[in-house]
Parts: structure tokens; sequence; C-alpha cells
């Protein structure tokens, strides 16, 4: 038998997922957002707003009906795939900076491969964007990780640097040799088959068939991450490549492949914003989803289920957001703050945590003294 499927075996039955949410660091993440939502209900009524109905509201929003759920839905597919090609990377140790940038060349290719390719099925089509949309995200994501395997080149410098040149090539592209000739579209290409477009769930809403794309590569990152040994080796290059190195670790070709692997991911994204939405490419295809996914990934401790709630978390403050600010006539600046404020509480759940392990300590060392005096 494969001794790498031996291993794989021995990972599925023994392995614990890495970097395992623990019950003390969701305790302290659920009280700071408990403390979030109460400084946001402080803003709210200074400002002359019953925070009891904009929450309400807000919550109605993204959930409250069926085309708000597919909406919330919708935008948690984005930022749990953009977190996990975050972590993906981060996973064996390179911060991939540049999903923005994977993302928008994945829309591209994507695009392009939908509007020109003809003759073919819709569903051939539609395999060859998404092909070409990794491809494309990949091989963007490839040359940054070689600069930091080969050279040592800060790959957070190069992926921002990247981020822009991607940006406003891309943007050239759709004004310029790929311009659609429609009438009413400013900043676009071409639109693609319509047979080969995703089909919608929900009527009226975002969520489309692109749901089963991301649960299925939701499910092959968890596996690859927590339950098999390439992820075990991914965290221990992550953790120390020396030390990786030292034990017989090809840590640099690990690094390599997980960025490829995190552009990979965000090109996909692309392709279904695409396929799923937009049905050609615009330059607005993106609104800085991959930072709002880095965030995700981050606060979750790049654990993919961690990601999968925290984007749909997310995503209700998202979607709902903007249907507080239509209900409840809520400037759209104080809704931001509220989900700035949530967002610092959050991040600051390390701090949190750690002064609930204190004043624990102390109770407890006060009582052992008391018992101790008593005696």
């Amino acid at each position: 038998m494969n001794n790498s499927f031996v291993q794989t075996l021995r990972a599925l039955v023994r392995l614990k997922p890495s970097q395992k949410l623990q019950r003390d660091y969701l305790t302290s993440l659920a009280i700071a957002v408990a403390l979030a939502f109460l400084v946001g209900a402080g803003i709210l009524l200074l400002c002359g707003h019953d925070p009891l109905k904009c929450y309400a509201a807000l919550f109605k929003g993204a959930l409250g009906t069926r085309r708000a759920f597919g909406n919330t839905v919708a935008k948690t597919i984005t930022l749990c795939l953009c977190g996990l090609a975050m972590s993906v990377a981060a996973k064996a140790g390179m911060f991939n900076v540049g999903g923005e940038g994977q993302l928008f060349f994945g829309a591209m290719a994507a695009a392009v491969v939908g509007a020109h390719v003809k003759g073919v099925p819709g569903w051939v089509v539609t395999i060859l964007a998404l092909l070409a949309a990794l491809a494309a995200g990949g091989l963007f994501a490839l040359l940054p990780g070689w600069l930091k395997v080969r050279w040592k080149v800060d790959e957070v410098i190069t992926t921002i640097m990247l981020n822009t040149a991607a940006i406003y090539f891309c943007t050239y592209l759709a004004n310029g040799p790929l311009k659609t000739a429609e009438k009413g579209i400013a900043s676009g290409t071409d639109s693609i088959m319509a047979e080969a477009a995703f089909t919608k769930l929900i009527p009226l809403s975002n969520l489309t068939t692109a749901l089963f794309y991301a649960i299925a590569t939701a499910l092959i990152i968890w596996y690859l991450m927590s339950r098999s040994t390439i992820g075990f080796e991914m965290k221990l290059t992550g953790d120390n490549d020396r030390f990786a190195r030292y034990g017989g670790i090809r840590a640099d070709k690990l690094m390599l492949w997980s960025m490829v692997l995190s552009g990979m991911i965000c090109g996909m994204v692309g392709m279904l914003e695409i396929f799923g939405l937009h049905k050609r490419f615009l330059t607005s295809v993106s609104n800085e989803f991959y930072f709002d996914g880095m965030l995700v990934a981050m606060i979750m401790r790049y654990n993919p289920f961690g990601v999968i709630l925290m984007s749909f978390f997310f995503a209700i403050l998202n979607i709902g957001g903007r249907a507080m600010e239509m209900s409840a006539g809520i400037p759209s600046e104080l809704i931001l703050i509220v989900q700035s404020i949530i967002i610092f509480f959050m991040a600051a759940e390390g701090g949190i945590r750690t002064a609930l392990t204190n004043r624990a300590a102390i109770r407890k060392a006060r009582r052992e003294a008391a018992a101790k005096g008593a005696v």
C-alpha cells in the first residue's frame, strides 16, 4: 500500500484539527461581540435612534425574507472563499495580501472564456471558465510565491504591489481592447454565454448554484488543512520552516504551492461573481472582498470551520446594514461606525481572553489564600 496513503489514513484517525477553536477562545469572542453590540447601542442612543429597533431591522434585513437570506448566503460564499484562500497560504507561513488582484485576473479570464467560446454546450463553457480562472489566479500568485521562496522577497510587499497592477491592467482591458460595444455598459467586457451562467436558487436574490462550488471547495480545504498529512506539514512549515526542513519536509515547495492554491481560490471567486451575478467582467466586480475575507480568517485563526461561521456573521452585518439604512433611516456612516466597533472588539479578543484568564487566576489565588488562612 502507498506510504502516503497510509499516512493520510493515520492523519484522519489520530490527528486533531490544527488551530482548533477552543472553548475559551469562542467564549471570549462571544463576549467581544456582545460588548461591541452594547457600545453600538450606546452610539445609536446618542444619535437619537432606538437600538432595539435598529438591530431588529439589521437581522430582519439579513434573514427576515427568502430574498434577504439568499443575499446573505451569497455574501457568505464570497467572504468564506476569500477567508479560506488567506488561510491556506497562512497555514504554510505565507501572507497573501494579493487576493484582490488574483480575484480580478480570475474574473477577467472567466469573462473572456465565457464570452468568446462558441459552439459548445453551456456546461462546457462553465468548466472551461472555471479552469481559466483557477489558472489565472494561481499563476498570478506564483510570482510573489517564487520570489519569497527563491530570493526571500517579502510577499506582503510584492502582493500589495501586484494588487494595484492587476486591477489597473484589468480595468484597461475592460475599457480598451476588450470593451463591449453594447450600449449602457460604461466599463466592461462582452456578456458571457447565457446558458453557461449559474442558475438562481432563490428568485430575486444573488444566491446561485455557485453555492455548490463553494461547498465543494470548503470541504476540500477543510480536509487539506485539518485532516491530511500535507496540512500537518504545512502547519509545521508555517510554525517554523527551518525545523520543518530539518525534519525532511520540503518547506519551500509547500510554501510555494500554498500560495498558488490561495491564488486559485481567489481566481475562482472572481469566476463565481461573473457567472453568478454580473454576467460579464465589470471593473466593480469586487469591492475589496478579499480584505474582508482576510479579516475573517485572521479573527478565526485560519480555522476553516471558524471562517465559515464568521463569514456568515459578517454577511449578516453587511446585508443587514444596508436594510437597516433603508428601513430605519440610519445614515450609512453610522452603520459603518457600528460595524467597525464590532470588528474592533472581535479583533481585541486576545486581550479580553487574557484579562478573563488573569481575573480567574487572581480569584483562585485569593480563595487558596483564604483557605490556608482559615486553617
